[in-house]
């Protein structure tokens, strides 16, 4: 009989997403088992449990998976998980805390594949501005838009000093240039976004970070982009269904909840199935998740032209 798929799956939190347990099961997953409060030091124990007790065949059907909140912690639990291993035992291993990794790489995506459809332009050199920016989505999507060659501006709604303390912590992690960004009052936050051409709005769910007076204030802004799927929105005029659809006095395009959370959706479950797959194991965080987002993206594309 065929061993079953069994996916352990760590969080540092008091529980692990029912989101993820469901994706889990749905991607062909056959036993998911939660461990929670597990810190970093506890990673290469469970790691090497996991792949000692399957013999080297079983382990082709054996993962790991890794929640959380902290999308800097995450990585280094990857990263841990990794070290831990010993070949041949050896399994594949997913990270997507509270799935930022996923919805970043598909948010960025997104107004990637926007810019260059209606712009016939990049994110190389393009001034963005964070919104809501210290968030776990905020933090990856900083990220990812920097090595996309783009000008990062991390805002938060707490001041400069918190938004450039987030700058700070992911410069250095993840070796990339942003800067932080006063959004704590209506001033500052006109000031951050005079310049920009693409703003992402990551802020809490139902909190409204730019109003209509400041969209159509923003004259030299391009596109969009808004994770929020809860009332308000978070930027004004922009719909949670908007796919690229124009918005306030300039025009610029808006990028909804529901479009982004389309692409998050196939990410993930793709990057869960790539671990099934595999002939070999896989070690899959936010950079695998932004390539794949590209990916369904260009598959747009294609199904477009």
């Amino acid at each position: 009989m065929e061993r079953p798929y069994i996916l352990h799956m760590f969080t540092p939190t008091r529980q692990m997403s029912p989101f993820d347990v469901n994706m889990a099961v749905d991607a062909g997953y056959q036993v998911v088992v939660p461990y929670a409060d597990v810190g970093i030091d506890n990673v290469a124990a469970l790691t090497q449990d996991a792949i000692f007790s399957r013999g080297p065949k079983g382990v082709a059907h054996t993962g790991l998976f890794i929640g959380g909140r902290d999308v800097v912690l995450a990585a280094d639990m990857l990263l841990r998980a990794r070290e831990a291993m010993v070949p041949p035992f050896e399994v594949s291993v997913f990270a997507d805390p509270s799935g930022a990794y996923t919805t970043a790489a598909a948010l960025v995506a997104s107004v990637e594949w926007h810019m260059r459809r209606a712009h016939d332009t990049s994110l190389e050199g393009k001034r963005i501005v964070m919104l809501g920016g210290t968030g776990p989505v905020g933090v990856i999507a900083g990220v990812l838009a920097a090595r996309a060659g783009a000008l990062v501006s991390i805002a938060s709604s707490r001041g400069l000093e918190a938004a450039q303390a987030a700058s700070n912590r992911i410069n250095v992690r993840f070796d990339v240039q942003t800067r932080g960004a006063d959004a704590q009052s209506p001033e500052a936050l006109d000031s951050a976004l005079a310049r920009a051409e693409v703003v992402f709005a990551t802020a809490a769910a139902g909190v409204q970070v730019m109003n209509t007076r400041q969209v159509d204030q923003a004259s030299g802004l391009l596109v969009a982009a808004d994770v929020n799927a809860v009332p308000p929105a978070g930027i004004d005029g922009v719909g949670v269904a908007d796919d690229g659809k124009p918005f306030g006095l300039h025009g610029a395009l808006g990028v909804g909840a529901l479009a982004i959370g389309n692409v998050k959706y196939q990410v993930q479950r793709r990057l869960f199935e790539r671990m099934l797959a595999a002939s070999k194991p896989v070690y899959l965080g936010f950079e695998e998740a932004f390539a794949l987002a590209r990916e369904v993206m260009a598959e747009r594309e294609t199904q477009t032209a």
